[in-house]
This record gives structure tokens, C-alpha cells and sequence, in this order.
């Protein structure tokens, strides 16, 4: 089974999280975490800052990694790594997506996550339930 490897970017700002919903393709109307393939010989970082930039004219801060996601869809595997952002600069427009949302931790139920993304949704969830803040 050939393996896709992405990134994505758990953009936070305000204890709310950006979501945006695919407007195109096999997936389209699914909600996920922006993001994209990562191109031969892009570092992660540099393809999540390119993706961002490409998608949503936006420019991001990486904060950190927070997961790596392995899902097999039924015709590929796939790959993604996950970071925390913020944004540096810019206003998140949407280029690509055809809907976005900034959702709380206990919003984040409230649309349709593709697969792969529901185990960073679950992640998320546990995090802030287990945290005072």
C-alpha cells in the first residue's frame, strides 16, 4: 500500500482551534486540520509553512510537534504529522477550503472530522479535559 506523508497544523489561538472543510476531491466536505503533502526533499516544517501560506495566504508559527498520526484510508496509507501553530501573519484566507471554523476543545465534536483526524480531535479533547486551563 503506497504511504502519503502530510503535515498539519493545529492552529490555536484563544483555546480554539482552526478547522477547515475540504471543498474538492475523494474527501471533499470532511473537516480536517490544514495542511498538505510534504514534497521530496522538504523538511516537515517547511512543507506545513509552504502548505499554510498556499492555502490560507496565511504566514504560521511552529510551536511544536504534538503528534504523528499513521491511518490506512482503504487505498493508501497515510502519515501526518501534526504541529501546534499560531498565526504569525496574515488572516487565514481561504483558498482552497470551502468552509472553516475556530472550534473549543468541547466544540470540536460538532462536524464531520475525516478519519485520520479524528484521533488528533480525540488527542486534543484528553489534553484540555485533563488540564486546568
Amino acid at each position: 500500500m503506497k504511504t502519503i506523508h502530510v503535515v498539519a497544523a493545529i492552529i490555536k489561538k484563544d483555546d480554539r482551534y482552526f478547522a477547515t472543510q475540504r471543498g474538492y476531491g475523494e474527501f471533499k466536505d470532511g473537516w480536517e486540520f490544514p495542511g498538505g503533502k510534504i514534497e521530496p526533499g522538504e523538511m516537515p516544517e517547511e512543507a506545513l509553512r509552504r502548505e499554510i501560506q498556499e492555502e490560507l495566504d496565511t504566514l504560521i508559527g511552529i510551536d511544536r510537534l504534538l503528534t504523528t498520526i499513521d491511518y490506512d484510508y482503504p487505498t493508501f496509507h497515510l502519515h501526518m504529522q501534526c504541529y501546534l501553530c499560531h498565526v504569525q501573519e496574515g488572516s487565514l484566507r481561504l483558498l482552497e477550503a470551502e468552509a472553516a471554523r475556530w472550534l473549543s476543545a468541547e466544540e470540536l465534536n460538532t462536524v464531520k472530522w475525516l478519519p485520520a483526524d479524528r484521533d488528533v480531535v480525540k488527542l486534543l479533547q484528553d489534553k484540555c479535559s485533563g488540564s486546568a486551563k
